[in-house]
Parts: structure tokens; C-alpha cells; sequence
């Protein structure tokens, strides 16, 4: 970015994979195996699953299969991912970030399509601190794009969705922080393409300021 961005808000929800841990090798691996196992194309099938649940990635390329079958082999696929941590590592500027949000007080959540068990295995993979509050797979009813985990994340810290910035990588997260009427802070190269607010390459480009009486100026850029 040429220029520095300004955005306040009450609380921040923030995205896991690609957002704060580089996860990109061991979701590659996994889903390219399951693509030869469907006879699917691993490049198309990689344009799904980012930020989705991996049975609402499932229904999507298997439209005909039963989605009891999607959510039997989703958790197997979860236990594969939470069993394989090698290349799992912080994303630039994660660490830091979150520890300026802790000694500011900042209300502030995870909200991630991963389950507890992955996520906590990542977060520690990459040597993060998990937040207090966390909306993970099992907390929702359905997956980003849809914003049901980013309205519950707002809920439980007790913030109007509208005082509350997403931070995410993928085009369905984005779409589902907007869709729940949150600005949207992009992270990474690709989070251009779906129309956040402003866009970042990694957490080293945002800096983060506690404003009295509560909530955090962000200088993003």
C-alpha cells in the first residue's frame, strides 16, 4: 500500500489460516490427496476450500454425493490435518500483533472453520497465543461464506457487528465479514481479489493503538 489507512472499531475478529498462521503446505497436501482420490483436478479444487469448511468445500465439488458423506469424511480429513503440523508456521507480524492486542485489552476473538483440535494444533504449531474467545468449527451451523460465525463472534464480546474488523485472507471469509456487516481488513496478496476494505501483505503492516474508554485505532499499511 502508498498510503496509511485509519480504522477504530470495538473488537476484531480474526481468521486463522492465512490470516495468522501459513498453513498453506499442509492444506496443499491434503486436499491435492483427496483430489486424486475423487479423480478431481488439484488446481481447481485448491480455489475452493480456502476458508471454507471442508464439507461445504466437499458439497461443492461433489454437488451429487450425500452431505452425511461430506461431514464423515470431513472429520477424517480433520484428524489428518490436526496429525500433520510440518510446515505450519506464524504468518509475518502475527505474533506481535496479537500481543499488542492482549496488553491493550483489546476484545478480540478467532473465528476459524477449523475445529478446536486443529486449530489449537496450529496455533501452537506456529507458536501463537490462542485468543479467550474462539468460534470454531463446531460452534456454527454453516461455513463461510456465511457470516454466522462472525456475527457470533461479534455476540460473544458483547460488540455490535458494525464496530467490529475482520481480518482474513480468503474470498470466502471476506465475503462472509461483509455479508455480516463488518469492515473487512485483507491479508495477503490474494485478498485483493474480493473486495475488502483495505488490504495488507502480512501483520507487520499494521500497527495497533488502544484508544481509551476502549476498543483500538488500527494504522494499516
Amino acid at each position: 500500500m502508498t498510503a496509511t489507512a485509519v480504522l477504530t472499531a470495538r473488537a476484531l475478529l480474526l481468521d486463522m489460516d492465512g490470516t495468522l498462521v501459513d498453513s498453506h503446505a499442509v492444506v496443499e497436501r491434503i486436499w491435492r490427496r483427496w483430489a486424486d482420490r475423487h479423480g478431481l483436478d488439484g488446481d481447481e479444487v485448491m480455489k475452493v476450500v480456502h476458508g471454507r469448511q471442508g464439507y461445504a468445500s466437499m458439497a461443492l465439488l461433489l454437488p451429487s454425493r450425500p452431505m452425511a458423506q461430506n461431514h464423515a469424511e470431513n472429520a477424517r480429513m480433520l484428524a489428518e490435518e490436526t496429525a500433520d503440523m510440518d510446515g505450519v508456521v506464524a504468518i509475518p507480524g502475527a505474533a506481535e500483533f496479537l500481543a499488542a492486542l492482549r496488553a491493550g485489552s483489546v476484545p478480540h476473538a478467532l473465528v476459524t472453520s477449523a475445529d478446536v483440535a486443529l486449530s489449537t494444533a496450529r496455533m501452537r504449531a506456529a507458536g501463537l497465543a490462542l485468543p479467550d474467545v474462539r468460534v470454531t468449527a463446531e460452534s456454527v451451523g454453516a461455513s463461510k461464506p456465511d457470516p454466522e460465525g462472525f456475527l457470533k463472534g461479534a455476540a460473544e464480546l458483547g460488540v455490535d457487528p458494525a464496530e467490529c474488523v475482520v481480518f482474513e485472507d480468503s474470498g470466502a471469509g471476506i465475503q462472509a465479514g461483509r455479508a455480516a456487516g463488518m469492515r473487512v481488513v485483507g491479508v495477503g496478496p490474494q485478498a485483493s481479489f474480493h473486495g475488502p476494505d483495505v488490504v495488507v501483505r502480512d501483520l507487520n503492516e499494521v500497527r495497533v493503538e488502544a484508544v481509551q474508554g476502549g476498543g483500538v485505532r488500527l494504522y494499516v499499511g
